[in-house]
C-alpha cells in the first residue's frame, strides 16, 4: 500500500515497472530471470558523461536466452569524439536512436524485476540511476550482482584484493572475446562469465540466490 502511495504521481511506465516487485524473487536459480547488461558511455565521469547505448541479455533457467535481449542506442547532446575509437558509436550515423528518456523507459520495460548482473556494476547502475534522476524518478529497485565481486568467491580467485577486468575473466575461463566494447557484446561476454562463476560455485553445494550475495568458500559462509 505504501509503495502505491509513493508511486501515485509517477508516470505509467514507472508504475508498471514498480508493480513487478510485489512478487518475491524465487531463491531457486533455475527460476530466476537474470538480466546481464552493460552501458557504453561518453566517458567515465558519472556526473557529466552520458549513456551512448545499453545492451542486455537474459539468463533464463541458467541458460543465455539470446531471444530475450535488448540493444538501444541513445541520441547525444553531449558527445566525446575521443571515445569513438573504443566503442565505435558515432554521434549521427545510421543506427536508429532513442532520446535518453525513451531509452530508459525501454530498459525498465525490459528488465522488470529481474536480478541485474554487470561487470563492475556500480558504474553502470549509477549511470542508469542518474538518468532516472534527470527524469525525476527514483533509483532502480532491482537486486544487483557484480561479476567482479562474485568471481572472488570461486576457487579461481587466489587474491580477493585483486581487481579483475572483464578481459582477465574471459582469459581465465577461456572465452573468446567477440564485439568487445559494444554494450551488447560486453553484456553477452559478462553473461558467459557469470554462468562460469555459478558453475564453479555449484560444484560443492546446491546454490540458492542468496548465496551469490554473501562471501563464502567451500567450507561455508565467511
Amino acid at each position: 500500500m505504501f509503495s502505491d502511495i509513493f508511486n501515485r504521481d509517477k508516470p505509467v511506465f514507472w508504475k508498471d515497472y514498480a508493480r513487478h516487485f510485489k512478487d518475491k524473487t524465487s531463491a531457486d536459480l533455475d527460476k530466476v530471470r537474470f538480466v546481464v547488461f552493460d552501458t557504453e558511455t561518453t566517458g567515465l565521469d558519472i556526473g557529466k558523461d552520458r549513456i551512448l547505448s545499453i545492451g542486455a541479455v537474459a539468463i533464463n533457467s541458467l541458460k543465455i536466452d539470446v531471444g530475450d535481449s535488448l540493444e538501444v542506442f541513445v541520441k547525444q547532446e553531449i558527445f566525446n569524439p575521443e571515445t569513438v575509437g573504443i566503442h565505435g558509436i558515432l554521434k549521427e550515423g545510421n543506427v536508429p536512436k532513442s532520446n535518453e528518456q525513451e531509452a530508459i523507459k525501454i530498459f525498465l520495460g525490459y528488465i522488470e524485476n529481474a536480478v541485474l548482473v554487470a561487470h563492475h556494476a556500480a558504474f553502470d547502475i549509477a549511470m542508469i540511476n542518474i538518468a532516472l534522476d534527470r527524469m525525476g524518478l527514483p533509483k532502480l529497485k532491482n537486486k544487483v550482482l557484480d561479476t567482479g565481486i562474485v568471481f572472488k568467491k570461486t576457487d579461481f580467485c587466489k587474491d580477493r584484493e585483486e581487481h579483475f577486468s572483464l578481459d582477465r575473466l574471459c582469459s581465465l575461463f577461456n572465452l573468446k572475446k567477440h564485439d568487445r566494447h559494444t554494450a551488447a557484446g560486453d553484456a553477452f561476454l559478462t553473461a558467459m562469465v557469470f554462468l562460469k562463476i555459478v558453475a564453479n560455485l555449484s560444484k560443492n553445494r546446491i546454490l540458492v540466490l542468496g548465496d551469490l550475495f554473501f562471501n563464502w568458500d567451500r567450507r561455508g559462509l565467511l
